[in-house]
């Protein structure tokens, strides 16, 4: 190795955590959320796909969850699940999105479009691959007859309320603001996790890999399209501008 080596290593050390250009430190991030969901997404498709230890736990917090099940609950967790459904959260995006559109936010609605649906159809084709039967019951809260692995709902839950999370502490200053945010969004998601496990809909895997898939997804769009905002920027373009 050269003498210059180890300057030229600093300097791209430097690079990729300094929060200017294209290739900083918000691209780094992105990578380093990306590859650690991944992972976690990865370490759980295994134990499913081999029936490992964690499949006996999902079973029993299955059956755990069905038994303590109350008439007054299950109707208050229908409701919340339902608004957390793929209708809900379609809805929800399509709010944000007409919000983004008329304050001209071109690259968060771009973010938001490829996130949320794009998201969307990234866990129908996960479902289709790994085809796991959701949970059985004698007498089940709900009758689902789509493939468990992984939850949708929870990530659907992951992408949007995880957006939002990106979105709005872009834009607030205080730590304990931005504290807050996060703190929320990860309550609704957990809350959303929750309703799946109680109603007997998804095992505890599933949810948990749904967040992981979000979470990876998310931080894919949210790099590339911020990777493209400060790429265009740089060169003075707009992002319609395709030349």
């Amino acid at each position: 190795m050269n003498a210059s080596s180890p300057s030229r290593l600093r300097r791209f050390a430097a690079a990729r955590f300094s929060p200017e250009g294209a290739a900083g430190l918000y691209l780094t991030m992105g990578v380093a959320a990306l590859v650690a969901a991944a992972w976690v997404f990865g370490l759980i498709a295994g134990q499913v796909a081999a029936n490992g230890p964690i499949t006996l736990l999902d079973l029993r917090l299955a059956q755990w969850f069905h038994a303590r099940a109350t008439p007054g609950v299950t109707r208050l967790t229908l409701l919340f699940t339902h608004w957390n459904s793929v209708a809900g959260v379609l809805a929800m995006t399509a709010i944000l999105g007409y919000a983004l559109l008329r304050r001209r936010l071109d690259y968060w609605l771009l973010a938001l479009v490829c996130t949320v649906p794009g998201g969307m159809v990234v866990n129908g084709l996960m479902k289709l691959a790994f085809e796991r039967a959701r949970p059985v019951f004698e007498q089940p809260l709900v009758t689902l007859h789509t493939y468990s692995f992984p939850s949708g709902h929870a990530s659907g839950a992951t992408l949007f309320y995880g957006f939002l999370v990106c979105l709005l502490v872009r834009h607030v200053e205080s730590g304990g603001k931005r504290f807050a945010i996060g703190a929320g969004a990860a309550l609704i998601v957990s809350a959303v996790c929750c309703s799946r496990l109680y109603l007997g809909a998804h095992y505890l895997t599933d949810v948990l890999a749904g967040v992981a898939e979000g979470l990876a997804w998310l931080a894919i769009c949210i790099t590339a399209v911020s990777n493209l905002r400060r790429r265009r920027e740089a060169r003075g373009l707009p992002l319609w501008r395709i030349s």
